[in-house]
């Protein structure tokens, strides 16, 4: 009974059933905050099967504008098949996060290759326990500078003076985290894809490998990621409900199906307008 017609802008996720490969491909309405569409599986077939729901609902696949989602290739040959009108936005989310794994990648490769002098440069900074030193250097880089504690500060402080890798690989992150920002701000394709393109230049040439690595999927799809960058496109709201479907997940103590599962994703995230009032519900609830 519900009706589909004025979706326009979609972001596409998945989320866990088990552990393990046991996924469902979840599929909102960025416009009207609500789910419209949840499927087992995570294959280019299930943004087909999204297409042949959304005109069963009385939508139109030919009006829908910018899909939102990773950069999983089964996805986007989906989208290219079922919805080749629609313009991919990379959603930033994904993107920094692929950022901080190349971060931490670079952070791992150092202190396992580069252990002893990491630790030599460190004990002639910090005054306290080196392991501890260390554990909030990790820390501190993958968070955000105002919420630092004073010791990760002090560790943060050290890193930015020294000449590891790692303080390259932060300053990275930190660079990119900067450019999605600018262009939440400006909201311009022209200034957002030089200031991309200018990282990217850095990235080439910053010899570590996992970014030079990023920076070419980033190349690759350069248009899509712009996008991503402008018209408050995210699927910031996608991650939020995929969190709470995990939560009720652990409350349930996990769904025996798939089926279960997508059940409760329906009940609970797609504003169902047309459920009938249940006799068991509390007054004033439906």
């Amino acid at each position: 009974q519900e009706r589909f017609t004025d979706v326009r802008t979609v972001g596409i996720d998945e989320t866990s059933v088990r552990r393990g490969q046991n996924y469902i491909t979840v599929v909102h309405d960025l416009d009207a905050k609500r789910l419209l569409f949840a499927t087992e599986g995570r294959e280019h077939k299930t943004v087909l099967d999204f297409v042949d729901d959304l005109k069963a609902h009385g939508g139109d696949s030919a009006k829908v504008e910018h899909v939102c989602m990773d950069m999983s290739a089964a996805y986007a040959k989906g989208v290219g098949l079922a919805l080749p009108q629609a313009q991919i936005s990379y959603d930033r989310f994904h993107v920094v996060a692929m950022a901080m794994d190349a971060m931490d990648q670079v952070r791992r490769t150092e202190m396992a290759q580069d252990a002893p002098a990491v630790r030599e440069a460190l004990e002639s900074a910090v005054d306290n326990d080196e392991h501890k030193a260390l554990k909030q250097l990790m820390w501190g880089m993958r968070r955000n500078p105002e919420s630092w504690s004073a010791k990760q500060t002090d560790a943060m402080h050290w890193l930015q003076r020294s000449v590891l890798k790692s303080a390259r690989a932060w300053r990275l992150k930190m660079a990119l985290r900067a450019v999605y920002a600018r262009a939440k701000v400006h909201n311009s394709v022209q200034q957002a894809s030089v200031e991309l393109q200018a990282w990217l230049s850095w990235a080439f040439r910053c010899r570590l490998e996992p970014f030079k690595k990023l920076a070419r999927s980033l190349k690759e799809r350069f248009a899509a990621v712009v996008r991503g960058m402008l018209g408050h496109r995210s699927n910031a709201y996608v991650e939020a409900m995929n969190g709470l479907l995990q939560q009720a997940k652990r409350a349930a103590r996990g769904f025996r199906t798939s089926d279960n599962f997508i059940t409760i994703a329906y009940l609970r995230m797609s504003k169902l307008k047309h459920l009938p009032a249940s006799p068991f519900a509390p007054v004033g609830v439906t």
